[in-house]
């Protein structure tokens, strides 16, 4: 309530709603929001609070959109991975609970039966998200989780694997079925175009450097087959336009994985406890981000996309949006750790012009950090920015001082 009545009070007109599971095995951690019918009066609730704070800060709530994320996080689920498919390349960067261990030889693949199942489950979350007030859901396709993973299952035996008719089935039969049933709901999805390989840290230099991977590496999306450390977007367009005439409305890009790759999707001058420092500048990850974004928005220029990757630039984000935004490069502009630091980013612009250099996000990762600490009460703490909230400020403090106490007692 905390975060979502920052954000609605911002200005900001379109609330993009973080990730929420569909079933009780596909949460990434034990603090993510999960639909159920136990948890639909909560729902409700928050967008209601929403959609009310938004009011009492900007006068009107009419052009004032808010949308949930469903998602199952597959091989990144909480505590044990469902995985689409086996990859020896990704395989080793499997988490179990607070563990990260390879994972081993016998772990199962889930069945066509339950990715059927799991259909259902969607469309179940679907309908709360509408009784509880959304106007659109975003069926979340990105970093290597759940749906993103079937979109580079090429080696997955049955009808969600192999070709691009069956790795696109599940995600264009979910598109088909919402719009079928429920034609005033937009339908979104924030979408991986670019995979990429894992990075490890270099135990000399804390650089991170890719693994090792086959040629043709035949398990990542949008990626140049005999190098997949370069994009290649000609699928991704192709299975975006399958999705449009599926039902798809709205567009967010991503790429890459925040667990073992995320200078391809957040770079940052501090990395997370767990990552490694950038092997390239942050200006040149954002910079390809534009690029890939501006690929997407001119093929097809008749879908709204919100282009994404702008924290990095702190206070000076508006601009090299509001450029990306002249040019046609995108449709809309969208904050993401970036909203967190700075909720009011909208309405400063609107008093002013300009964004206040000491409000902007300093990309330390200290978001992250909160994240993936599981010392809390839930095996993990409230995610948010610390050096602009002091309640954040405090869990930091909290985290500090046990890891303090800890090595004193070693």
């Amino acid at each position: 309530y905390h975060r979502w009545g920052r954000f609605a009070r911002g200005g900001a007109k379109l609330l993009w709603g973080e990730a929420c599971a569909v079933v009780p095995e596909g949460r990434a951690n034990a603090r993510q929001l999960m639909f159920s019918k136990e948890n639909f009066p909560e729902f409700k609730k928050l967008i209601t609070f929403a959609r009310e704070e938004h009011r009492k800060s900007c006068g009107n709530t009419d052009d004032f959109l808010i949308g949930l994320q469903l998602t199952h996080s597959g091989r990144f689920a909480y505590p044990n991975p469902s995985v689409v498919t086996r990859d020896p390349v990704i395989d080793p960067f499997a988490r179990f609970g607070k563990e990260r261990r390879p994972m081993a030889a016998d772990h199962p693949v889930l069945t066509d039966d339950y990715l059927d199942r799991l259909q259902d489950a969607y469309m179940e979350a679907v309908k709360m998200s509408v009784e509880a007030g959304c106007d659109f859901v975003d069926i979340k396709q990105c970093h290597r989780y759940l749906l993103n993973e079937l979109l580079g299952a090429r080696q997955r035996p049955g009808k969600y694997g192999g070709s691009l008719e069956n790795r696109t089935r599940f995600a264009r039969t979910l598109f088909e079925r919402i719009r079928a049933e429920y034609p005033k709901l937009i339908i979104a999805t924030r979408m991986n175009i670019f995979d990429a390989v894992p990075y490890r840290k270099n135990a000399q230099t804390n650089i991170g450097e890719p693994v090792e991977f086959p040629r043709p590496y035949l398990n990542a999306f949008g990626v140049n087959l005999e190098n997949p450390l370069e994009p290649d977007l000609r699928e991704p367009i192709e299975v975006i336009k399958i999705f449009r005439k599926a039902g798809l409305q709205l567009l967010n890009i991503s790429a890459g994985c925040p667990y073992y790759n995320p200078h391809f999707l957040r770079p940052a001058d501090t990395p997370p406890p767990d990552g490694y420092e950038m092997p390239e500048s942050g200006l040149i990850g954002m910079d390809r981000h534009f690029r890939m974004a501006a690929e997407i928005q001119r093929a097809m220029p008749d879908l709204p996309m919100v282009g994404t990757g702008y924290s990095y630039l702190r206070h000076f984000a508006h601009e090299v949006g509001e450029a990306n935004l002249r040019a046609g490069r995108i449709s809309l502009v969208g904050w993401g750790r970036g909203a967190i630091a700075y909720p009011d980013w909208v309405l400063d612009l609107q008093k002013t012009g300009t964004l206040e250099k000491g409000k902007a996000c300093i990309t330390v990762s200290y978001c992250t950090t909160l994240m993936r600490t599981k010392a809390g009460e839930l095996g993990q703490y409230a995610a948010g920015c610390v050096p602009r909230d002091p309640v954040y400020a405090k869990l930091m403090q909290e985290i500090r001082k046990t890891e303090r106490e800890t090595k004193a007692r070693q």
